[in-house]
């Protein structure tokens, strides 16, 4: 894949089978050391693409995921929350994407989405599973996890791809696409910048549901994406989190 816009730096990479990260960097005037926007598509019989992007980075997105499909094919527009790059743009793609409906979890769909979105969204349970053909997503809730009442995961079960969120936030502007290097130490360096975690009480028993889950890949939304043993990181994150 590589870049699809020049200008911008955005670019795609497969990080799992039939799962594709799309990375736009923005410099050290945003935040020191630059820092990147993620977005993960879901290339299957019903397309689902994780995190809309800022709504004034759609075109950049719409771009990149036209270099893989038909942006008019895709079915879900999903997120972890609701926050404007996790669904800022999110009428934009329900628009250029006509079939295609807002799916996140069930607190996100009663308190903003049926009002926020131009149709109304797929709510999805707490661990329920969803078939988009050859793979399968399961959502996992995760209150304040690292933050916003509504906030939960989807786990992709043919690849072991846990699309992870603000967790492991890394800065950087050019980071590696995919990475098997720590990643813990420079998202926990970040996070003693800036603290956006709630740090919820829950924490340690909300991140066991998602290590007993296995993840092999962690999508992260800024960053690179991880692979390895994503159980053993997830409870290192546990750990940092509830000294």
């Amino acid at each position: 894949m590589g870049v699809t816009n020049q200008q911008s730096g955005t670019n795609v990479n497969e990080i799992a089978a039939g799962i594709y990260r799309i990375s736009t960097p923005v410099g050290p005037d945003f935040i020191p050391g630059g820092f990147t926007f993620n977005q993960y598509l879901i290339v299957d019989d019903q397309p689902l693409l994780f995190h809309t992007g800022l709504r004034k980075m759609f075109p950049l997105v719409r771009e990149a995921v036209a270099s893989v499909i038909p942006v008019e094919r895709l079915r879900y527009i999903s997120f972890s929350h609701v926050e404007a790059d996790e669904c800022g743009a999110l009428n934009q793609w329900l628009a250029a994407a006509p079939d295609s409906v807002p799916l996140c979890g069930r607190v996100a769909a009663s308190v903003s989405i049926e009002d926020l979105a131009d149709r109304m969204p797929r709510a999805i349970a707490d661990g329920e599973a969803l078939g988009l053909g050859t793979h399968s997503v399961q959502w996992f809730d995760a209150p304040h996890l690292p933050h916003a009442w509504e906030c939960g995961f989807l786990m992709e079960k043919s690849t072991d791809t846990l699309l992870c969120g603000d967790l492991f936030t890394q800065p950087g502007e050019h980071p590696a696409p995919l990475t098997e290097a720590d990643i813990l130490g420079p998202a926990e360096a970040f996070r003693a910048r800036m603290d956006y975690f709630s740090h919820t009480k829950n924490a340690r028993g909300m991140i066991e549901r998602l290590a007993a889950a296995k993840p092999a890949t962690l999508a992260c939304m800024h960053g690179s994406a991880w692979r390895g043993d994503g159980a053993a990181l997830l409870r290192a994150l546990a750990d940092t989190l509830c000294k």
